[in-house]
């Protein structure tokens, strides 16, 4: 039996996930999202990053049907 998760809090996420992660979030077992991965099938986007899979978060939450934060652009001040 799995302990239960809490809520995402999508501000709180950072811009990639592991494959593992993004896998829970999706109801994926470890072993079916690294083969889903290996084979192009994952449901959003996966990145191959050396020797690890990275899914980009936006696409996972919109997925989910979770609205991604706002990101405010930086600030400059003139000098």
């Amino acid at each position: 039996m799995t302990a239960p998760t809490a809520p995402v809090r999508p501000e709180s996420l950072p811009p990639t996930l592991d494959i593992v992660t993004a896998g829970r979030l999706l109801g994926i077992g470890r072993t079916t999202a690294y083969q889903l991965a290996r084979h192009g099938r994952f449901p959003v986007p996966v990145l191959r990053v050396g020797g690890s899979y990275r899914v980009p978060t936006a696409p996972l939450l919109a997925l989910l049907g979770i609205d991604a934060p706002a990101v405010a652009a930086p600030q400059t001040t003139a000098a």
